[in-house]
């Protein structure tokens, strides 16, 4: 068992931290799941108190929310988060594309980041690894947002990575259909985006955000 005096305490409390808040940006735990503080003491092999520690911290940021003596209820992504988010990364990924289209040498650039980018998610569904899936989701939608030139704007989609990345795996642990339709719509956009097609991208990109997080391909 791991030491939780002094500094092992902290590095104990940031091992569960980030043990617990992968598995929760993978939809390994579920929205609405309970998880007990024993239960993650004993899969870590360390003692409840870098659990409890780990736990405050991730309830502060919104992933979960205590209950005295009976453990922690992983935080359900809500309607209007949905709504929220896929609003604020439509109209940012928009922003971007517009700056970096009128920059051909930026433009080709990305291009061929998001080819990469593609390929990995292509392996990942290959793999039937969903939670590599949707970290490649983010990095798509990242390396978009990341051309525009606005460092502020940039730093707020930045805030957005990890609720897009719990979002996406939820959907495709949800749907089985999502994973080749997030491929087919990436492939569109990637296409759009190497035209500069800026109002076709924002169309298409509309269309794929609620595809993918509202269930529009039923």
């Amino acid at each position: 068992m791991l030491s939780t005096s002094g500094a092992s305490a902290c590095s104990a409390a940031d091992l569960v931290y980030r043990h617990v808040k992968d598995r929760v940006l993978t939809g390994d735990l579920e929205g609405g799941r309970m998880v007990s503080e024993g239960e993650i003491a004993a899969a870590l092999t360390v003692s409840r108190t870098p659990v409890r520690e780990a736990f405050l911290r991730l309830e502060v940021e919104g992933w979960l929310r205590l209950f005295p003596k009976r453990g922690a209820l992983v935080v359900p992504v809500a309607p209007r988060e949905i709504d929220e988010v896929l609003d604020a990364r439509a109209l940012l990924e928009t922003h971007a594309l517009t700056d970096v289209a009128r920059r051909p040498h930026d433009l080709a650039a990305l291009v061929g980041e998001l080819d990469d980018t593609i390929a990995v998610q292509q392996k990942t569904h290959d793999d039937a690894d969903l939670a590599a899936f949707a970290v490649a989701d983010a990095e798509f939608h990242r390396l978009i947002a990341e051309a525009g030139r606005n460092s502020l704007l940039t730093g707020f989609y930045r805030g957005l990575r990890e609720r897009q990345q719990r979002m996406t795996a939820e959907s495709v642990r949800r749907r089985s259909t999502t994973a080749e339709s997030v491929l087919a719509e990436h492939r569109i956009l990637r296409d759009l985006v190497a035209a500069g097609d800026v109002e076709g991208f924002r169309t298409a990109l509309v269309a794929h955000l609620d595809h993918t997080h509202r269930g529009g391909h039923g």
